[in-house]
This record gives structure tokens, C-alpha cells and sequence, in this order.
């Protein structure tokens, strides 16, 4: 009976969807190290399509940090089935085996590898309270050539002590980019502060700035108190808000960042302070020293040298990767296992997300939380299910297959939110209902006949 049966060749596009429908991620490499195949799994684990890293050599993707460590050289060396724990740089906890391939004089061809998530979180917990590491400094997560230009100039003036002035809307990252210069700067050793110059009034912003001395004022305390610049000594001091320092504080400001000296309240000697200052806001202080509620002296003081974050919106080959670094951070944080599905991630890519990566962060907590093992559209909050809007050809994925699955994708999306009915987005988009059906399951889940 079975000598009857016709079974049809599997050709290489429909072995391609059968791996990219693999739960686990897939490297090929070849005996150069070179990235011959990956399946789709690559952009949950790294923020990166297939296309961005076939061709590439396994260690130009190792150097720029998206995994650690490399199993690579072990399977090379031992020439057998390697299994280690891998970590990737969105936030992926791996376990990666390597087989290599030899051919008939015993060298190796190819090397295949898979990985799995670490689904045990608490047990990954408990290994690390048990073998504490030293923590590096994270790289600001990006896939964007904007950010990684900025990210070339952090490291540049990382190594100066000159003064920073970081603009962009709230919730861009200007706090995380701040920590990021002094984790590589040489002060990385010593003590980073954040003050948040809107965050107090006028004399508690004073008194948590420069500190008092003792009696310097009823309710002080005896001893006076060590104010955050005495504190950021030798290390860095990061003002968020900086538009909201009061004017009387910000000739204070100018004599520190002038003169590496400042008078505590009350105080009668000054204090030297050899502190780098880098400063962050939302607001245009051009404008303001133009209102004469912003000292120019001190913004030119400050805008030595001048950083501009993009919005989120600008950026949108990013919303990937740091969706999947926060869904990884909160299934830890909460010891869960959620994933999201693909609908999900096409309605972040429409929105506009106009709290930045803040409003991302925020979202993905609440979705962890709320959800169910899989996030769905129905989990999202209204303010970004009913608010997607077609990208604009600006907007669209670099790449022409990116831009076609992105537009596709809103379409269906976007026709059956407001049909309901297979039938009737094959008639709105002019497709049969078969088709219809299929992309509905897609993109938007369960089919509603």
C-alpha cells in the first residue's frame, strides 16, 4: 500500500516556511563562519531579520554585541555537539547546542544551530543570586542608523569631561543614554546621580543640589547636610528637566559648571566639586533664553556639546527589538512566560506612540501582567488598538518586502475592525474570501464568519 503513495518533494521555499514555523531559532554557518541561513525566530531573539544577518560573519554580530558568548569557537575546538547558555542583548535567555557538520576528511562544513528559551526563570534567578557577576554597562538597545550614529558619539565624548545637553520628547531614553555615557567614561567607577529639576520646589531643589550647612535654617539638621554634588564628587551628575531649574538656582549652576566651586545654603566657604554635569530636557531653551526665563550664559554653558534624541516614531525599526527586551525584562520581573503575537507587534509598528519608549515600556508591563499566556489585541489598552493610522511612504520599512508585509498587514487589520466579516473585507479589498479568510487568521486571529 505505502509503495502507492505519492509523496511530493519538499522544495526550498516550503522547507523555508516549515523552519521559520520552528519555535526554536535556527543558525546555519559555514566553515568561513559565515551566516548562510536563519530562520525568523532571529528577530524575536536579537530585534534583527533574517535578511540583516545572512552573509554576515558570525563574529562582526558577536563584536556589535547582540549575543554573548560565542559557541562558535567551542564547536570548532572540541569538533562535536556543543551546549551553552547564551544571553542576547535585548534581554533573551538562551540554550544554544551547536553541531558541526565534517565532511569526509574529518573538517568541519557546517555548523547547525538551534536555541531555546530559558522558560525556567526562577531557577535562571536562583543561579544568579548564587554566582553573582560583575554587571556591564548596557548598550541603549537600537536597530536605528540615527541612534547608532549618536551612540558613536557618546563614545567619543565619553572620554572628555565636557558638558552634555541631551533634547528630545519625554520618555526618549535621554536618562538611559546619560547613564550610558558615564558607564563608559572614565568616572564609570565612581557614583552617578539623576535630580529631576521639576520634580521639587524651589528651596528643597536648592538644599538636595548644594546642601546646607548646620543651623542654616529652621528644622535643619544639626549636621548640616552633603547636597548631590558633594555626593556625584569625581562621578557624574545627571539634571533631567533642566528647562524647569528656577533662575535663581541657575547663576548657582554656572559658578559650579564655571568654576568647579559652589557655597552651600547657609555655608560660609566654598566647596570645590570636580563633578561632569550632563543635562537633559524636553523643551526648547532657545525659546526660553529667548523669554528671558533661561540664562543664556548657562545654556551655552551647557550646549557644548548638543544631543538630540529622535522620537520613537522616527525610529521605527527600534519598536521590535525593545518590545521584545521588555516583554523579556517583565516575564522575569514577574516570573512568566508570555509571548505576543504578530498582530500585536503589527499594531505597535502603526502606532505612533507618542509617550516614546516610556509609553512602550509601560504598556508591555501592563500587558504582561493582564494577560493570558499569549497577548492579543484584545489585551491592548483603547489608546493604541483604536488609534493605528497607515503609515506614510516615509515611514514604511527600508526594505521592499518589509514595506509590502507592512502594508498588507494594515489593510487586513484596518478592514476587518470595522467589517467584522470575511466576506465583506473580500469585498472591501476586492480579494476572495478564501484569501480573506486566510489573511484575517493571519493578522487578526479567530475569523468571524
Amino acid at each position: 500500500m505505502l509503495e502507492n503513495i505519492h509523496i511530493p518533494e519538499i522544495t526550498g521555499e516550503t522547507l523555508r516556511k516549515i523552519l521559520d514555523h520552528s519555535s526554536d531559532e535556527i543558525f546555519v554557518i559555514d566553515r568561513d563562519q559565515r551566516i548562510i541561513f536563519v530562520n525568523s525566530v532571529c528577530e524575536k531573539h536579537y530585534g534583527l531579520k533574517p535578511e540583516d544577518v545572512v552573509g554576515k560573519l558570525n563574529v562582526e554580530l558577536l563584536e556589535m554585541g547582540y549575543w554573548k558568548p560565542s559557541i562558535i569557537p567551542l564547536v570548532f575546538k572540541e569538533k562535536k555537539p556543543v551546549t551553552i547558555r547564551q544571553s542576547t542583548y535585548i534581554g533573551a535567555e538562551l540554550l544554544t547546542t551547536a553541531v558541526p557538520i565534517l565532511n569526509e576528511e574529518d573538517e568541519i562544513e557546517l555548523i547547525v544551530t538551534t536555541s531555546q528559551e530559558m522558560q525556567t526563570f526562577k531557577q535562571i534567578k536562583k543561579e544568579r543570586e548564587s554566582h553573582p557577576a560583575e554587571s556591564p554597562h548596557s548598550t541603549p538597545i537600537t536597530n536605528c542608523q540615527k541612534m547608532k550614529d549618536i551612540l558613536k558619539v557618546c563614545e567619543k565624548i565619553a572620554k572628555v569631561d565636557s558638558t552634555i545637553l541631551i533634547q528630545g520628547e519625554s520618555g526618549t531614553g535621554k536618562g538611559v543614554l546619560a547613564q550610558y555615557i558615564h558607564d563608559i567614561s572614565k568616572r564609570k567607577n565612581k557614583t552617578f546621580l539623576k535630580l529631576n529639576c521639576a520634580a521639587l520646589p524651589e528651596d528643597l531643589l536648592e538644599s538636595e543640589l548644594f546642601g546646607y550647612a548646620e543651623g542654616a535654617f529652621t528644622g535643619a539638621s544639626k549636621h548640616g547636610k552633603k547636597g548631590l554634588l558633594e555626593i556625584a564628587d569625581q562621578g557624574t551628575l545627571f539634571l533631567d528637566e533642566i528647562g524647569e531649574l528656577p533662575l535663581s538656582l541657575q547663576a548657582k549652576l554656572l559658578q559650579v559648571i564655571q568654576e568647579k566651586q559652589y557655597l552651600p545654603i547657609g555655608g560660609y566657604e566654598m566647596k570645590k566639586v570636580d563633578v561632569r554635569i550632563i543635562a537633559a530636557t524636553n523643551r526648547d531653551l532657545v525659546e526660553m533664553v529667548g523669554n528671558k526665563v533661561f540664562r543664556e550664559d548657562l545654556f551655552y554653558r551647557l550646549n557644548i556639546i548638543d544631543i538630540h534624541l529622535p522620537p520613537l516614531r522616527e525610529r521605527r525599526e527600534d519598536i521590535i527589538p525593545l518590545t521584545y527586551n521588555f516583554l523579556y525584562k517583565f516575564n522575569k520581573k514577574y516570573e512568566m512566560n508570555k509571548i505576543i503575537s504578530q498582530e500585536c507587534m503589527n499594531i505597535f509598528y502603526g502606532y505612533s506612540w507618542p509617550g516614546n519608549i516610556r509609553q512602550l515600556e509601560n504598556v508591555m508591563e501592563r500587558l504582561v501582567v493582564t494577560s493570558d499566556s499569549t497577548i492579543q489585541r484584545y489585551d491592548l489598552p483603547e489608546l493604541i488598538s483604536q488609534n493605528i493610522q497607515p503609515q506614510t511612504q516615509y515611514s514604511l520599512p527600508a526594505k521592499l518586502d518589509d514595506a509590502i508585509e507592512h502594508v498588507k498587514s494594515t489593510l487586513i487589520v484596518q478592514s476587518y475592525k470595522k467589517h467584522k466579516s470575511s466576506r465583506k473585507v473580500a469585498k472591501d479589498l476586492n480579494i476572495s474570501q478564501t484569501r480573506a479568510v486566510k489573511l484575517i487568521s493571519q493578522y487578526c486571529g479567530e475569523v468571524e464568519e
